[in-house]
């Protein structure tokens, strides 16, 4: 029964919090609001995911998403440096090819929001067959070394949380 109501009790969970986060506020009315959004979006958007979700290892998942906000924060820091202190003619703005081993549509849906929300990269286009990913960054300095820290700091933990 509560599945029913509740199709991802982890996704109404976040949309709570986050309604509450966003507004400040322990009003009745937001609270009631919160609660509505909760159960009302992830009923709209069943159809939109494309997998259950199963974390299948919930540490390892709490620790890539710790590394993923502190990565933001130090892209964030280093971004604006740039900006600051560089011209634009000694940046060396580029398009990066990372082959894939995920296949999960979940774990390429967290890689796809941790490279969408961190400063100075941008997810540009998968393969059709997900073998590649197609980034953009802000200042590459060695695309070996990236392409490299992308799997082993991302892609793999990602494929041990949704594909083990």
């Amino acid at each position: 029964m509560i599945n029913r109501w509740i199709p991802s009790p982890p996704l109404s969970l976040a949309l709570f919090v986050v309604w509450l986060l966003l507004n400040q506020s322990l009003a009745a009315g937001t609270l009631l609001l919160a609660a509505v959004l909760a159960v009302v979006v992830p009923l709209l958007t069943r159809s939109l995911r494309p997998a259950p979700v199963r974390l299948r290892r919930p540490g390892l998942a709490l620790r890539v998403a710790l590394r993923a906000i502190g990565d933001m924060l130090r892209s964030a820091l280093a971004v604006g440096g740039r900006l600051l202190t560089r011209r634009s003619s000694r940046l060396n703005s580029s398009f990066v090819l990372i082959p894939l081993d995920v296949r999960d549509p979940n774990a390429l849906a967290v890689l796809a929001m941790i490279f969408c929300l961190t400063p100075g990269t941008a997810w540009c286009e998968l393969s059709f067959d997900r073998s590649s990913l197609l980034i953009h960054v802000f200042d590459l300095e060695d695309e070996a070394r990236f392409v490299a820290d992308i799997k082993q700091r991302y892609e793999r933990p990602l494929m041990e949380i949704f594909e083990s």
